[in-house]
């Protein structure tokens, strides 16, 4: 357990989890042993967590000045910590009450922050107090379980002035968007983990310039992201969106599901969010009620190319096709829901990944675009462009499925062991559609007006003749075969990109 030497001379404690780049994160409570986090839902897979114990709390020293505890004062902590780790830069992820302290580093040392994650933030000292209407509201949200009725009875009476370690104790189920056995064992362990006295120091009253701070924090020059979660009371989403609006360059997300500890309650929703958003070669953007990641190439101001993955694949699978089309296109490519970092909310089809395509393209502003589509990605290409003629500037269609029945039909699907990049029941949702697609797909093939191209592997599964018959149908399509399996632009990449060439793309 690493120990290091604070402005004032105490000893404070952190703990190292994971490997990759350090993240610094600061528990709430307020002051809290960090070991509540454990490992953030599984993100020390992708970063190592630098997990500070506040002065008083865990394995860390208590201080000779109790007045130290208050919040403002904890930022030099914070800025200690950063100078030890012998970071220029941090990443800095706060939650709950560490939100605030998190904040107030941002908006004291910007020019040592990196990115600000702040996760089921509290914003009090910044004028944003989370309200006993915010809590009675997002307990009425859970009036279905069957705890509620205790739970409700408890807030009632703390809202009453009433408050007692029992009716604490009883609303711990509306901290947990699941009030299960890991989250109880987990609300368990938090009497014993806080410094009550330390806790009740942490916010000074009155003595901190709210405006300042505000104001800073509206010239924040770093990236932002602030989690909210569905079914939280302290902050709500809407409290939530309000801080988000503080921030130049803020990212909003409000994890379904979740309440105040969302890594607990989804472990896999909050990972993907999170890594998306510390991964600076991903972006995302809210489209259709669902967050899309994606991986941008090239100039921003050059002719734009979307790249639509297949089934089971991610934005990822176009790295070496988008380094080539970048040298005279910005290159655009998304992760469909339910695959790599975007959001996996448990129903798929044909139709929802058209309409993830439609809603991209409308979000980031690039009707006209080149669409180029690979097997899942290239079907909701074509019923895209079926629906929305105008919407796609030229066409590639990439070894997609025709929509015919498939004969024989597909058997059902195991899933295989271990953890996948994407959410299982894509295959289930689309070998039924497979099996018996909806004939308007290939029956509005003559409604396309975009300049199309097919492209199939000559050793693929896909039903060569199937595809040429495909391209047939659209108004001046055209088929070309590319030695090559299903994945055409990673099998054959250089032929793949000769035949976009010669339809005038790349």
């Amino acid at each position: 357990m690493p120990i290091f030497s604070t402005y004032d001379g105490t000893a404070l404690a952190y703990h190292l989890v994971g490997e990759g780049e350090p993240l610094i994160c600061l528990p709430g409570g307020p002051m809290r042993a960090a070991r509540y986090f454990g490992d953030l839902g599984g993100l020390s897979r992708v970063r190592q967590l630098v997990l500070l114990d506040l002065r008083g709390t865990g394995d860390s020293a208590v201080p000779q000045d109790p007045s130290t505890y208050r919040v403002d004062r904890l930022v030099e902590d914070v800025e200690a910590l950063r100078a030890h780790l012998g970071l220029e830069r941090a990443d800095v992820l706060g939650h709950s009450a560490s939100g605030e302290l998190a904040a107030l580093y941002a908006a004291t040392y910007p020019q040592r922050l990196r990115s600000l994650t702040l996760v089921t933030p509290g914003a009090g000292v910044l004028g944003l107090p989370a309200t006993d209407q915010d809590r009675r509201d997002a307990a009425e949200l859970r009036a279905h379980e069957p705890w509620y009725a205790g739970a409700r009875a408890a807030l009632d009476e703390i809202q009453a002035g009433r408050a007692t370690p029992g009716s604490w104790a009883g609303i711990r189920p509306f901290m947990y968007g699941r009030w299960d056995a890991a989250a109880q064992a987990h609300a368990a362990e938090s009497p014993a983990q806080r410094n009550a006295e330390a806790g009740s120091l942490y916010y000074p009253q009155g003595e901190l310039d709210t405006d300042a701070t505000v104001a800073a924090l509206r010239e924040l020059p770093v990236p932002v992201l602030v989690l909210a979660g569905e079914y939280d009371g302290g902050p709500s989403p809407d409290r939530a969106a309000e801080l988000a609006a503080l921030f130049p360059h803020a990212e909003f997300v409000v994890q379904k599901g979740a309440a105040h500890f969302p890594w607990m309650d989804d472990p896999g929703a909050f990972v993907r969010a999170v890594t998306a958003f510390l991964d600076p070669a991903v972006s995302s953007v809210q489209a259709g009620g669902i967050r899309l990641a994606y991986r941008t190439w090239g100039d921003p101001s050059a002719p734009p190319v979307v790249l639509a993955h297949g089934r089971s694949g991610s934005s990822l699978d176009w790295a070496g096709v988008a380094e080539q089309l970048s040298a005279r296109h910005r290159v655009y490519a998304l992760d469909f829901r339910g695959h790599g970092l975007s959001d996996w909310p448990g129903r798929y089809s044909f139709e929802f990944f058209r309409d993830d395509l439609h809603a991209f393209l409308e979000a980031r502003n690039l009707s006209g675009a080149t669409v180029i589509g690979h097997s899942m990605g290239g079907a909701a290409a074509l019923l895209l462009a079926e629906r929305h003629p105008a919407l796609i500037g030229t066409l590639v269609i990439e070894d997609a499925p025709t929509l015919l029945p498939l004969d024989p039909p597909r058997p059902h699907a195991e899933r295989p062991e271990g953890e996948l990049g994407f959410d299982w029941q894509v295959v289930p949702s689309t070998d039924a559609q497979l099996n018996a697609p909806d004939p308007a797909g290939r029956e509005r093939l003559g409604d396309i007006t975009a300049p199309a191209l097919v492209v199939g592997g000559s050793r693929s599964h896909i039903d060569q003749d199937q595809l040429a018959w495909m391209a047939g149908q659209i108004p001046g399509g055209r088929y070309v075969s590319v030695d090559a399996g299903h994945l055409v632009h990673t099998d054959n990449p250089q032929a793949f990109l000769a035949a976009l060439r010669a339809f005038g793309v790349g």
